[in-house]
């Protein structure tokens, strides 16, 4: 045990897997363990390099290892797949963890403190009521055409129409019961997305780094409080695309023999992220649109070229990877937004001489 340097872990509800290395990369011990057995194990070993998936309960983990002295990394688990030998068990999974982690390359996970856990819990929170009442309102759209009530897929109309539907004669008092239940359920549903609306605008209000990415239009409270909590600590990359790789909102590459293909986005890393920030890009280039071109930002005029060229989705995804890059220079430099800074560099400022 005095000999060992790196500890895999393969975390799961019950058990846990461990995987012990040694100096040499070696395999010295393996065990699988309830959690109280797992607690009680872990607390005897000596200070090393404990690594984990970013998974379920990763975060919890990496806090309480941490706190014991040890050096914490948790990895994506798309990394370590490459490096599991044979079929998939819990053994095996926690071997490639600890094999991960000794790579020199590889890219790891900041730990999540308490404070950006609890905000993103109300994220999450939200994402999932909204999903909620998205169902319940396509449910009794989907019932009432039974009687022949056809409502607009809107979800304005639908609320609009609801009062009124419970007193409808051409139901049966039994719906109109029914439509009463759902109405409640929805008003219910539309309190609880407003908590957690007030609770994510309060902390976007109050965070430092959240209060600088919002002045980028298209960024509004709910996105910069999920960049804040999700992303604490962008220098770990090392530049805007990789950011935005990480965030999936760059082509997937298919190149060889010195010859570049580049195929759709890769829709890889955190969906929720990504999804706001395109959200964020409609609103964005429908400003884009409005403006007058004699007096559009250099973005702006950049935004109206790439529709024209490309079309509007492509545009939005476009928009948003130019969001993501724009971010981690706020964030990683530590800098307020400011549209005119490409005129401060180097090449900008050599155009007019060039030209002339």
């Amino acid at each position: 045990m005095n000999q060992l340097t790196t500890v895999g872990l393969d975390l799961a509800k019950d058990v846990i897997a461990a995987c012990v290395l040694d100096l040499h990369g070696a395999v010295v011990e393996r065990r699988v363990l309830k959690r109280e057995a797992f607690q009680r194990w872990a607390e005897q070993l000596p200070v090393c390099t404990v690594a984990m998936e970013a998974c379920g309960s990763a975060h919890h983990w990496g806090r309480w290892f941490a706190a014991r002295g040890h050096t914490v990394r948790l990895i994506a688990p798309q990394f370590v797949a490459a490096f599991r030998k044979g079929g998939k068990n819990d053994a095996a999974d926690a071997e490639a963890v600890a094999i991960a982690a000794r790579q020199p390359t590889m890219r790891f996970v900041p730990i999540k403190t308490i404070d950006q856990q609890t905000i993103l819990a109300w994220h999450c929170a939200r994402e999932g009521w909204k999903e909620e009442r998205t169902a319940l309102m396509n449910r009794v759209r989907g019932l009432l055409t039974e009687f022949g009530i056809v409502i607009a897929r809107s979800s304005d109309r639908f609320l609009a129409e609801l009062p009124r539907l419970t007193e409808d004669p051409r139901l049966p008092d039994a719906m109109q019961g029914l439509l009463l239940e759902a109405r409640e359920q929805l008003a219910s549903l539309h309190a609880r997305l407003a908590r957690c609306e007030a609770q994510i605008t309060n902390h976007a209000r109050s965070n430092t780094a959240a209060q600088r990415v919002s002045a980028l239009l298209g960024i509004g409270p709910i996105t910069s409080s999920a960049l804040a909590a999700t992303v604490p600590d962008t220098t770990t990359f090392k530049s805007g695309r990789q950011f935005g790789a990480w965030l999936g909102l760059t082509p997937k590459q298919h190149s060889s023999g010195g010859k570049t293909r580049l195929g759709r986005i890769s829709l890889r890393g955190n969906v929720y992220l990504r999804t706001l920030l395109i959200q964020g890009a409609r609103s964005t280039l429908q400003s884009a649109l409005r403006a007058d071109l004699s007096r559009a930002s250099r973005l702006q005029r950049w935004i109206i070229e790439l529709y024209g060229r490309r079309g509007y989705h492509k545009t939005l995804v476009a928009i948003a990877n130019k969001h993501a890059r724009i971010v981690w220079a706020i964030l990683a430099k530590d800098e307020r937004y400011d549209a005119s800074a490409w005129q401060r560099h180097p090449m900008a400022q050599a155009l007019p001489a060039a030209s002339s």
